[in-house]
Parts: structure tokens; C-alpha cells; sequence
């Protein structure tokens, strides 16, 4: 999920239960919601420093740790011991809390970032280093305004009233919230299975994952024997609707790079991006040489790949592949920008 939503998650949550940790008289005025929430924010967001682990020359070694051991389970609590160690000089300190204080509010807020990563497409591995599995249960979009917002407000609420009834109220909003893009899920599971049979097709395998921003328009994906379809869905109680989407063929190595040396650190890259990919990988129409992911699209009903790695047939044995973004490349004679792309979506959530 995006830093602001992970943040403000961590704030609502240590908010709600961080208080009863402050059992001495003493503590309880500096067990204040501000102070709380504050400490809740910073731990919640802490996960995401695994952005600095990159390299120069392994573009990959980033997508690689990105959501690795700082986002497991088992290292929540040695993850809010290291937040603890640094915030409580910073700021417990200066507030006159106890380290156990501080300690417990970065063990609430740290706690709930890696649960909500899960619920996004992303892919998480909570079970690090048990298992290299990259979860993603496919029920909010990375980025949701209508998720985020209503915490926004209520944390602010809480702070200004120093009424802890405010972050409760944000809880129980994050479990409706999430709890209706399950229900969603389902239903475009349902809808997709039911379209793939009307065109004749058993799916190999089938996932939908919400769009941009929403939790109304769903991306289909699905596999058969050669080819990857995409379809834009959007299930309702009463209407349901779809928009028919395009196909593209599996990658297949030997047939699509057929100079690509077997034993060269590309062969390997390609290898590890279909691990981070989970396996969706085709060769993108606007470049031979360029391998992407097609789960994750501006429009839900196109391939239109937002990321990839680019290999040369010039480069020698040892050199890396590049990793690419492409979210405002031209596609074809698709011209659709980004701003284009997101009015399009509009439409499709409104119609």
C-alpha cells in the first residue's frame, strides 16, 4: 500500500490499543493520542526502507527485496525492537515515556503494515524466511483514496479531541472496507470464470485484481494452453458488466529470444522476474527485446504493461537486464496517456 495509507493505519491502530499499554498513573498523560498515533505512524511506515536496498549494476535486486524480511511476520517484532531503539532517543525521550511504551506503540504500528501489503496485488512475503511465497489476497488497490481519506480524518479527529472513539471508529472502517473488496474479489472471480466458459476456455488459471483507486472495476487475467487474456469487469448486486479486453501469447524464451544465450546473467534476470511476476510474462508489442508483466495495466481491459525488463542480443554474457517503467509510453495506436487512461477508468466505474 502507498506510505500515507500504511502510516495512518499504524497511527489509527496503536491509537485504539496503545492507551491500556500506559497501566502506571504516571504515564498516562503522556500516553496521549498525538504521541501514540505519531510513533504508530513512523513504525507502520518503516517497512518500506527496503527501498534503499538496490544496486547499480542489478536493477532487479530491488524488485528482488522489495516486501522481503522486513515485511514478514516473524520479523515484526525485531523490526519494532530497531524502530524502538531509534525512536524512543528521538522523540520517547522528549515526551517522558517509558521504553516499554515505545516499544509497544512500534510493535502496533509495525505490525499492521505487512497484513495490509497481503491485501493488495502486489505480492508480500509474510512467511520469509519459512517461505519465499509472495502473498496477495487481491482485495484493495496499492493506491485507494476512498480507503485512505476517511483515516485521515478520523486520526486527525482523535487528535484534536483526544477522543479515542474516533481511531475506533477507523478501525472498524478499515475492516469494512477491506471486507467489501473480498466480497468483490469473489464476485469477479465468479464473473470471470463464467466468461472464460463462454468463450470456450478452461483456464490453466484465472485471478482478478481491483483497479486503480477502487474497488469497482476489476482486472481479469487469465492463462490457457498459449495465451494470456485480459478483461475488465465490474460485478454488482444488481448489474454487472463487462468490457472485453485482448489476448497475448505466453512468453516462450526459445521462440521469442531465440539469441538469448541459456547460461547468460539475462537468461537469469528473465528468470527472476517471472518469480517476481508470478509467472505472467509475455514479450511487449512495441519491442522485441522487452519482457514484461501484463497483470498490471492503467485500464483494466488492456496489455498495456506498467513495467519490464529490457534485454539485448549486444550485450555480453555477464550484463544485467534493465528494469523499465512504462506507464506513459505510447501503445500502438492506442495513444492513451495516463491522465487518458484514468478518465477512461472513471467512465467505466460511473457507467
Amino acid at each position: 500500500m502507498d506510505p500515507i495509507s500504511q502510516g495512518v493505519l499504524g497511527a489509527v491502530v496503536t491509537q485504539t490499543f496503545g492507551r491500556k499499554a500506559a497501566s502506571a498513573e504516571s504515564e498516562q498523560p503522556q500516553a496521549s493520542l498525538g504521541n501514540m498515533g505519531f510513533i504508530g505512524c513512523l513504525a507502520a511506515m518503516a517497512p518500506d526502507l527496503d527501498v534503499l536496498i538496490s544496486s547499480a549494476t542489478d536493477p532487479l535486486l530491488a524488485l528482488e527485496f522489495h516486501r522481503h524480511f522486513t515485511h514478514s511476520l516473524l520479523f515484526i517484532p525485531l523490526g519494532a525492537f530497531i524502530c524502538s531503539l531509534v525512536l524512543h532517543p528521538l522523540l520517547g525521550r522528549r515526551w517522558q515515556l517509558a521504553y516499554r511504551l515505545t516499544f509497544i506503540w512500534c510493535l502496533l504500528g509495525y505490525a499492521t503494515h505487512a497484513l495490509l501489503d497481503g491485501c493488495t496485488t502486489y505480492g508480500t512475503q509474510l512467511l520469509w524466511p519459512l517461505s519465499d511465497k509472495r502473498f496477495a489476497w487481491d482485495s484493495v488497490s496499492v493506491v485507494d483514496p476512498l480507503f485512505t481519506v476517511p483515516l485521515l480524518v478520523l486520526t486527525a479527529l482523535a487528535i484534536k479531541q483526544q477522543r479515542q472513539v474516533w481511531a475506533r471508529v477507523a478501525v472498524v472502517w478499515v475492516a469494512v472496507y477491506l471486507g467489501a473488496g473480498f466480497v468483490q474479489h469473489e464476485r469477479a472471480i465468479t464473473m470471470g470464470q463464467a466468461l472464460a466458459e463462454s468463450r470456450g476456455h478452461i483456464p490453466s488459471r484465472l485471478e482478478v485484481k481491483p483497479s486503480f483507486a477502487n474497488l469497482l472495476v476489476w482486472k481479469l487475467v487469465y492463462e490457457t494452453e498459449e495465451y494470456f487474456y485480459v478483461d475488465a469487469l465490474k460485478p454488482g448486486v444488481l448489474r454487472s458488466t463487462s468490457w472485453p479486453g485482448e489476448r497475448t501469447l505466453k512468453l516462450n524464451v526459445a521462440r521469442d529470444l531465440p539469441w538469448l544465450d541459456s547460461t547468460s546473467q539475462q537468461a537469469e534476470d528473465i528468470e527472476r522476474f517471472r518469480w517476481f511476476s508470478d509467472g505472467y510474462l509475455a514479450i511487449d508489442r512495441r519491442n522485441p527485446n522487452r519482457v514484461v508483466d501484463i497483470r498490471y495495466s492503467m485500464l483494466p481491459n488492456e496489455i498495456a504493461a506498467l513495467w519490464g525488463i529490457e534485454l539485448s542480443p549486444a550485450a555480453s554474457k555477464e550484463s544485467y537486464a534493465q528494469y523499465v517503467t512504462l506507464r506513459d509510453e505510447p501503445q500502438g495506436d492506442n495513444r492513451k496517456g495516463s491522465l487518458a487512461s484514468v478518465v477512461a477508468l472513471w467512465s467505466m466505474m460511473i457507467e
